[in-house]
């Protein structure tokens, strides 16, 4: 793959002038090809010699995510501000680091008092879900797929502009490039999106210098919060939905190995309830058998063979998920699909976190068999992946990326044996440097992932961090299990109905507020505002009796008012088939 060729075709950096009546927005590369929209009509065209008026302000900008239809109007989302991250196959990859949401519309007096609130709040909940860390994008290489699914195209496949290749699994901004994309002939301004996390390190062993990076895609199809986005869908699309390729760069020659996560492929919920833990609940009246069929059909097509590692406790309200999931996948009947179920947290229980072997011995034959990616300096195709590992626990998240980290470092010792990096007698673990480095960028993985679909750092990441369990570690999970409670509870109903704005599942009529009644209309549940902060009190008062020393005390507080957006009588968000406004909770 060139990817000289591929740098024809997206714009790195731009001006865009916005004047009265319409914005240009001018690419440095070609100051010639101006794209215009006008603010009044919205249309959108590409002209050529254009000139702009000198009253229009000027900014500089990284690129455009597209435009979104909010109450007021039509909004231009841009990138106005960026940070390289590194390169992979001789490419730069960027990280978004700041954005900004404009409008068409100079005014909102067209719209009554009611509307301009809600407009405001849908503003605010874009914005919300765009601080998200983190989105990663590049003008010249396809991030969306794997090396492999790279190499598996032909020669006119690259010749695509960027946006209309990009795996659509794995692009989240394609709602807001739907305007753009219609109109011919401006796919250079068209830059697609990912989300999840992108690490990419520069490594030498045994004075062999090589690229090592890790890239986690997340997927778009079923995107949501922890609580509110569960299972499958009719289509087969689970949450939390994650590949990973792990990817090593020395002399021209590419090693690539690809790994998924995905919630459990059934239709189950387990919405917030204010208790710790809800029950998770099995759909009885969804086709489960149908939905697991298409899940893994698609898996098969995208990967080839699947080992499915089910980490999920084998007792309790865990267990009648595992049983469920196991049963389906027997119903498969295909020798392609093999199921294995490891119950973590017995395994591992009183910190016997070196049990995990058990599992690694189990699947070693099927990881052999699997392979990986390997492309040699010449051109010469040495190795190609047939299969992946899908991992999954509940979440998807801490006990998921122990594991996948795992597997992934003993796929990384063979890679480097293979390209003479390590000797045959050497192990990675004799390389403290390194397994430093290593253990902490799957554990920044870990939190980031985590952060992105439960509000919070991962929990077991001191063990990744430092190949044991820690009390330290503990005591930080159990910080981070108080955070998940509270935003599960009280804040991620709206961060759901954030993510289903921004995903298009949820589209603004600009006469909501008028015509129709706004989703936005509801009104805060006072009681859970209360609860809350009984809760916070509650924790408060329990360290200050805990850590504060006895004998004579004198606080001094400063009391400062939060306003919290609660969530009373969850019900599934837009994409389980309910308006917005089911989820929504004004703060």
């Amino acid at each position: 793959m060139s990817s000289k060729a591929e740098a024809e075709f997206i714009y790195e950096d731009f001006v865009l002038h916005t004047a009265p009546e319409k914005f240009f927005i001018e690419p440095l590369q070609a100051p010639n090809e101006v794209l215009v929209i006008d603010r009044v009509s919205r249309d959108i065209a590409l002209h050529n010699g254009i000139t702009v008026p000198p009253i229009a302000s000027r900014q500089r900008i990284c690129g455009l995510l597209g435009t979104v239809r909010l109450l007021s109007g039509p909004y231009l989302v841009a990138i106005t501000r960026k940070a390289r991250v590194g390169e992979l196959n001789k490419c730069t990859i960027w990280r978004v680091e700041h954005t900004e949401i404009i409008p068409f519309s100079r005014t909102t007096t067209h719209l009554t008092e009611a509307q301009e609130r809600f407009n405001t709040q849908y503003v605010n909940m874009l914005e919300m879900v765009l601080r998200q860390p983190h989105f990663y994008f590049s003008y010249t290489y396809d991030i969306t797929q794997t090396i492999q699914r790279l190499h598996n195209t032909t020669p006119e496949f690259l010749q695509i502009p960027l946006h209309e290749r990009a795996d659509p699994r794995f692009v989240w901004n394609s709602h807001l490039l739907r305007d753009l994309a219609a109109r011919p002939g401006l796919g250079r301004f068209c830059l697609p999106v990912v989300h999840g996390f992108v690490s990419i390190k520069q490594c030498s062993l045994n004075g062999h210098p090589f690229s090592w990076s890790l890239v986690s895609r997340r997927n778009c199809s079923r995107a949501g919060t922890r609580m509110f986005m569960r299972g499958i869908d009719s289509g087969g699309n689970v949450a939390n939905m994650v590949e990973t390729e792990q990817i090593v760069e020395f002399q021209g020659d590419k090693n690539s190995f690809v790994q998924t996560r995905g919630s459990i492929p059934l239709f189950w919920s387990q919405y917030p309830n204010l208790r710790y833990k809800p029950t998770p609940t099995l759909s009885e009246r969804d086709n489960h058998q149908e939905a697991c069929t298409r899940h893994f059909d698609a898996q098969l097509f995208n990967y080839g063979k699947q080992v499915v590692i089910n980490l999920i406790d084998q007792k309790g309200a865990e267990k009648k998920l595992g049983e469920s999931m196991s049963s389906h996948i027997r119903q498969l009947n295909t020798p392609n699909v093999r199921y294995e179920a490891f119950d973590f947290h017995h395994e591992c229980r009183h910190m016997r976190w070196d049990r995990l072997s058990i599992l690694m011995d189990r699947i070693a034959e099927e990881q052999e068999e699997m392979g990986y990616f390997l492309m040699t300096r010449d051109g010469v195709l040495a190795r190609m992946q047939d299969g992946v590992f899908r991992t999954n626990c509940i979440d998807c998240l801490d006990r998921t990326n122990v594991v996948q980290s795992m597997i992934a470092h003993r796929q990384l010792q063979q890679a480097l044996q293979r390209l003479s990096i390590l000797r045959e007698d050497q192990r990675l673990e004799e390389h403290s440097g390194f397994e430093f480095l290593y253990k902490n960028v799957w554990a920044d993985n870990a939190d980031m992932i985590s952060i992105q679909y439960s509000g919070t750092p991962a929990l077991k990441t001191d063990f990744t961090r430092t190949g044991q369990r820690t009390k330290l570690g503990l005591v930080r999970d159990g910080y981070n299990s108080l955070c998940r409670y509270v935003k599960n509870n009280f804040k991620d109903g709206f961060r759901q109905d954030s993510i289903d704005l921004f995903l298009g599942n949820y589209q603004v009529e600009e006469d909501e507020g008028t015509a129709r009644p706004s989703p936005l209309a509801g009104e805060t549940d006072w009681r859970f505002t209360v609860l809350l902060a009984i809760l916070l009190g509650s924790v408060f008062m329990f360290l200050t009796t805990v850590l504060v020393p006895s004998g004579e005390y004198k606080p001094n507080w400063q009391v400062a008012r939060v306003s919290l957006g609660p969530r009373m009588n969850a019900r599934p968000s837009a994409t389980d088939s309910q308006r917005i406004g089911d989820n929504l909770v004004l703060s």
